[in-house]
């Protein structure tokens, strides 16, 4: 089954200063939390584009890594950009970032869905521990960008 998650964040920065941020892909770094030992293992080049995979390693639950590669599909200039996952431990992940500029500073949007699968333990996994630690990730993520801003 698909799942759905959405949120939204202002952040006090101009939208070229926002784009430049998310646009970096060494920034990941700086939105993951450190317990998941986030580790890009392919070269990055300063800017992404199109087409760019992203090869890491991640510890999501029992301290098991997992390899898991990412490729940044779709890309409008300053307004949103797009990465699905290519390998993993999700059926399908599809997350679109979008960038809009307000009298406030940046609204950021992010929308992802994935599915873990229709298997039993891939059910009694989401329901268990997966759902649960997508949401975590994400607050973790508004939480550190409310920081670093």
């Amino acid at each position: 089954m698909i799942r759905r998650l959405y949120q939204e964040q202002i952040l006090p920065l101009s939208l070229k200063e926002a784009w430049d941020f998310f646009a970096t892909p060494k920034n990941l770094n700086e939105v993951t939390p450190k317990e998941l030992e986030f580790k890009i293992m392919s070269p990055l080049p300063d800017v992404m584009y199109e087409g760019l995979l992203i090869n890491y390693k991640i510890k999501p639950m029992f301290n098991i890594p997992l390899d898991w590669c990412t490729e940044i599909t779709h890309i409008k200039h300053m307004e949103y950009f797009i990465d699905e996952q290519r390998q993993g431990p999700y059926r399908m992940w599809h997350h679109e970032h979008h960038f809009e500029e307000t009298d406030k500073g940046v609204l950021m949007k992010d929308l992802l869905y994935y599915d873990i699968g229709k298997s039993f333990l891939g059910s009694l996994a989401g329901t268990l521990f997966v759902h649960k630690k997508v949401k975590e990730i994400f607050h973790y993520r508004y939480q550190a960008l409310e920081s670093y801003f």
